[in-house]
């Protein structure tokens, strides 16, 4: 005799939840129905963020740059019921001419970026860069600072592929973003070894 189907919450059961949560905790649905919270980021992924968001000023919209409205940390409503929030993420202002003032987001961005952390790392790789690549989004920055490094993935057939890895401080063009990019300011500087 086969066993019952699980009853899974809802999407909307568990973005109520979600909502729920107490501040500094997000929440994100990256399977079905599992909720995955976590807290604030550290000192190394906060510093990513803010210098990977001055690096591409010069194209976000909202600052008199050009091209894209640039995001951070916004909630997006994925296909599937999933819910994800990319550190950073970027919609072309050909394809979307303003932000809707809607919250999840339900429009798919064009760019996602994720900084990742010892706590995210796996579900960033294993999870959210298939969700991005299989949902439609054409580019994906995987930023490790411990590694010092960034690995673009451009969505083909709805598959990550890695088409530029760069690491310390490298002056490089990453895509989809044309000019060079001085990856030099997005790390802490490394501690010399006790000796």
């Amino acid at each position: 005799m086969g066993e019952a189907a699980l009853d899974l919450p809802s999407f909307e059961e568990l973005y109520e939840r979600i909502r729920a949560l107490p501040e500094g905790v997000t929440g994100e649905i990256l399977e079905p129905g599992v909720l995955r919270t976590m807290r604030r980021p550290g000192r190394a992924h906060r510093l990513a963020a803010k210098v990977i968001g001055h690096a591409l000023r010069s194209f976000d919209q909202q600052f008199g740059g050009a091209g894209w409205w640039l995001e951070v940390e916004v909630e997006i409503r994925f296909p599937r019921s999933r819910l994800a929030v990319p550190d950073l993420c970027g919609f072309r202002v050909e394809h979307v001419p303003d932000i809707p003032d809607e919250n999840p987001l339900t429009i798919l961005p064009e760019w996602c970026c994720e900084i990742l952390s010892p706590i995210t790392a796996r579900d960033d790789r294993r999870l959210k860069l298939p969700l991005y690549a299989t949902s439609g989004v054409s580019w994906i920055w995987l930023v490790d600072p411990d590694l010092r490094m960034v690995e673009v993935f451009e969505s083909v057939q709805g598959r990550p592929t890695l088409t530029v890895t760069a690491v310390d401080d490298e002056r490089v063009v990453l895509p989809p973003f044309e000019g060079e990019i001085d990856l030099a300011p997005w790390w802490l500087p490394e501690t010399a070894p006790e000796k």
